[in-house]
């Protein structure tokens, strides 16, 4: 009984009918493949399942046969099983035992028993076992083909919604040799098979009584079977074993002949099989379509319920499997003529009979697509999401038609999933791809601050080929805007209000939705792609611009972080003089912020958005070891929510070195105005110490150096590098269509600035050595005060060493003693003594300040930026550096031969 057990359905089902019928497995064949299609049909008739009724006609029943005591048993057992729970379905074991008493072979029995078989083929080719192991196991639906005769071979049509076509419709029937088609009238629309095998089939009716006999087993007097040698390997085999091996292998099922060969990988004729030349070489070019459809299934079985493989990869599949159940349909009208051939004891040497140079050409089609299938598997192997639409999207390529109207087809399908994600994400901004096939992918870890710059991003790979890389980046920009709106801006306006201009539909209903779409991608698609994305960026602009205040920020930065707010500016100078003058450790924010407030209450920047005032703040940088409070005092401007997308941590630190820098380089202004104010105001004063004129000299003419330089450097920064950076800018904020090219010009603008202003890293020699030129002037600065308050000093002694003679005189007495006036000369001499020590540190001064300006223009003269090269010609305006470096003076010649040019 174990044994039994583990023998499979179909075994034991072919045990049954030889046991019934008291034959061999061989003879039983017919009776076996009426029993399979039995057990395997999905029939259920239309009857009302009343029990009582049932129960009533087999009372009846056995009264029509005069068997009333039967009749009175069969109602008392019936009643008790009605007190009893022992079976669930009582109704179904009633109507069994009607159906078991009525004879089968009765006339009025055939319709419905047609009807049966009929009804009993499968809804779905895939979801249907397609495996036998005998013949006659092929469960398949056909549609119904009438001939000439009136004769119909019902069918029923698959209901799956996948396709309702005939086989391979999808190039429409393609004509036949029209000797297949000799005596057979055309047939009406309702009628069309949908397959090229379905019109060319011969009509079977001719060889058919009028009145059919029943598709199940016949009596085994009237059967007349084709004869066979199925069961001697040794003797030849016929051509009619054969096609009924061919049609087992057209499923992938090893025939008695042709099996399949691990070692070759292909269908091959067993050797010891006598068999003529020609009839083993068209068998094997039809195995080959066998082959072609294990590959096929093999592919769709591993994938079908791989979950990871995704919504792109299951609908691969099922259009796979669309194209393999058009195949079965095909192999079902083959199995069908196979069938009545065997039924009506049809001979081969009959001219409608199967044959396999019928089979080749009835099959050369289906082969061709097969192929194509089968290339086109290989082609996607390892594949998913976008980039599995790609790769058919690409195999479609081809100058073939039909083939390239398969895998139209088929990229229908498959790209039906990403148009839906497409649509889902650019309308309302939702991206639920759970195996990450759609080329828009999430960051669910990133935080809203940081939303539009790392959240969402593009799957290079996963792009189909069939939508460019402009409009994935205008399908990233739609959704990642609604996505920003909502989470960033708070704004609650529902999708349909913010682009109200474009059509807002719904999922793709089918494939066909899908195909018409990819038909028109410059058209329709593009067009669905643009109004999105123009209506999306134009209303987010709107709402940063006018409930942000974007633009009035960023001309907040250039005010005052780059120092546009020029009155401002100074007169901050002016109140944080005495403050940044002291050491850095003892300076108080609070205090610092006080004064930035009374700057702002007493120039033109007391009219600016109170929005932006209360940004505006006071930042001290890290302190080190010796510094003033100039070293450490910054401007700062907070942003946060919307505004912080354009304004990044990174743009902010750009911005706090670009106003160190112009800070640094304002203070050198600063400091030489107010050395040439004591250098005017000292002029006169001290002209009554003679000698002084000398290094009262040396210090005008060090000091113009330095104002020379100082009024170039801040020509070059302020205009030819802040103002037309800044113009470039806003030129390019004015035509932006989206927040990225905002965001995009702005980097440019800082990357720019910071580049020009010689902050990036290739320029840190040129910064070193404009470092070092600023220090030199605040040394000079010191130098000067020191060389005023010493000359002043004596002065004001020589001053009041006169007023004290004056006043003696005039009261009657001698101005000075001799002790006196040799203390004032004394005095004086060792004044006069100190001079050579400033003249000589005034001389040392001026070459270290000549040298470094110097190895300055030999570096701007080097540069690649043309502004910097001739920012050197207005430094050198007189020629006087060039006279004193041999290196500076080639390079100003070789650089000045090219003027013209550049110009």
């Amino acid at each position: 009984m174990a044994a039994l057990d583990q023998k499979s359905p179909n075994v034991l089902l072919q045990s049954l009918c030889c046991r019934i019928t008291g034959k061999s497995e061989a003879e039983v064949a017919h009776q076996f493949q009426y029993a399979v299609r039995v057990v395997g049909s999905n029939y259920a008739p239309t009857i009302e399942r009343d029990e009582f009724l049932v129960s009533e006609k087999i009372k009846k029943e056995l009264l029509k046969q005069r068997r009333e005591g039967d009749a009175a048993l069969f109602s008392e057992l019936h009643r008790k099983l009605q007190t009893q729970g022992v079976l669930k379905h009582r109704w179904s074991v009633l109507y069994l035992l009607l159906s078991l008493c009525e004879d089968p072979r009765k006339p009025s029995r055939v319709g419905s028993y047609g009807a049966l078989f009929a009804q009993a083929l499968p809804r779905d080719a895939h979801s249907t076992p397609f495996y036998c192991t005998r013949p006659g196991s092929l469960p398949l639906s056909y549609p119904e083909r009438s001939g000439p005769g009136g004769v119909q071979i019902s069918t029923s049509m698959g209901t799956s919604g996948i396709s309702s076509l005939g086989v391979y419709s999808l190039n429409g029937p393609t004509p036949t040799p029209q000797p297949l088609l000799a005596g057979h009238p055309p047939q009406t629309a309702g009628q069309q098979l949908g397959s090229r095998l379905a019109w060319a089939l011969p009509n079977t009716s001719a060889l058919a009584p009028t009145s059919r006999a029943p598709l199940g087993p016949p009596p085994l007097s009237t059967r007349a079977p084709r004869p066979r040698h199925d069961g001697d390997l040794t003797a030849e085999v016929g051509e009619a074993a054969l096609v009924r091996d061919i049609l087992y292998v057209f499923q992938g099922i090893d025939g008695k002949f042709i099996k399949m060969s691990n070692t070759d990988n292909c269908y091959k004729i067993d050797s010891k099989v006598v068999l003529c030349k020609s009839l083993r070489d068209t068998s094997n070019r039809l195995a080959e379509l066998g082959w072609l459809h294990n590959k096929i299934r093999k592919y769709t079985d591993s994938r079908s319920l791989d979950r990871a493989f995704g919504l792109v990869g299951q609908s691969f599949c099922a259009s796979l499997h669309q194209e393999l159940k058009e195949y079965y349909r095909l192999l079902a009208v083959l199995h069908s003529q196979l069938q009545v051939e065997d039924d009506q004891g049809v001979n081969l040497g009959v001219e409608s009979s199967l044959t396999l140079r019928r089979l080749l050409v009835w099959t050369y089609d289906p082969k061709v697509r097969l192929k194509t299938l089968a290339a086109l598997v290989d082609f996607c192997q390892g594949r998913k999401g976008g980039e599995l639409a790609s790769a058919v999207h690409a195999y479609g390529k081809t100058g073939d038609p039909q083939m390239r109207a398969l895998v139209q087809h088929i990229l229908s399908l498959v790209s039906h999933p990403i148009l839906n994600f497409l649509y889902r994400w650019i309308y309302d901004g939702e991206l639920e791809d759970t195996y990450h096939e759609f080329f828009v992918a999430s960051d669910p870890t990133v935080k809203t601050d940081r939303l539009w710059h790392d959240k969402y991003s593009l799957r290079k790979s996963m792009i189909p080929t069939f939508i460019t890389m402009d409009q994935a980046r205008k399908v990233l920009l739609i959704g990642k805007s609604i996505n920003f709106l909502h989470q960033v801006c708070h704004d609650r306006t529902s999708p349909g209000k913010i682009t109200p201009a474009s059509p807002h539909p719904g999922p793709l209903d089918s494939p066909k939705d899908a195909a018409e779409l990819l038909s028109d991608l410059e058209g329709a698609f593009q067009g669905k792609i643009d109004a999105a994305y123009f209506e999306t960026s134009k209303y987010l602009l709107n709402v940063l611009n006018q409930n942000y205040l974007l633009l009035e920020h960023l001309q907040a930065m250039r005010r005052y972080l780059l120092l546009g707010q020029g009155d401002f500016i100074r007169h901050l100078m002016d109140l944080l003089k005495p403050e940044l003058a002291r050491p850095a450790t003892t300076l108080y924010q609070h205090n610092l912020t006080g004064i930035l407030e009374t700057a702002v209450r007493a120039t033109n920047a007391q009219y600016d958005n109170a929005e932006i005032l209360k940004r505006l703040d006071v930042r001290l940088l890290e302190v080190s070891p010796g510094d003033t409070g100039w070293d450490v005092f910054s401007l700062d401007y907070h942003v946060e929510g919307p505004i912080a997308t354009v304004f990044t941590r990174e743009c902010m630190s750009h911005y706090l070195r670009v106003f160190n820098f112009l800070w640094r380089a304002k203070r050198m202004e600063y400091i030489l105005t107010d050395i040439w104010k004591g250098q005017m105001c000292n002029a006169k004063l001290l002209k009554s110490m003679p000698e002084l004129s000398g290094v009262l000299h040396q210090c005008h003419i060090l000091a113009n150096e330095m104002v020379h330089f100082i009024h170039q450097m801040q020509y070059y920064i302020t205009f030819e590098v802040l103002e037309c950076c800044w113009d470039e800018l806003w030129n390019k904020v004015e035509k932006a269509q989206d927040l990225d090219h905002i965001i995009a010009a702005h980097e440019g603008f800082l990357d720019s600035v910071i580049s020009r202003c010689l902050l990036d890293t290739s320029s840190r020699s040129l910064l070193n050595q404009l470092r070092a030129i600023f220090d030199q002037i605040i040394e000079f600065q010191s130098a000067q005060d020191s060389l005023y308050r010493s000359a002043l000093e004596e002065l004001t002694l020589r001053l009041q060493y006169e007023e004290r003679k004056k006043q003696r005189d005039s009261e009657g007495e001698w101005g000075v003693t001799a002790e006196q006036e040799a203390e004032e000369n004394r005095r004086i001499q060792e004044f006069q003594e100190t001079i050579p020590k400033m003249r000589s540190q005034l001389r040392i001064l001026t070459h270290f300040y000549q040298g470094i300006v110097q190895q300055f223009l030999v570096l701007i003269m080097t540069s690649p930026d043309e502004s910097l090269r001739f920012l050197s010609f207005r430094l050198d305006f007189n020629e006087h550096y060039r006279a004193r470096d041999p290196r500076l003076r080639a390079s100003l010649g070789a650089t000045r031969g090219r003027r013209p040019s550049n110009i």
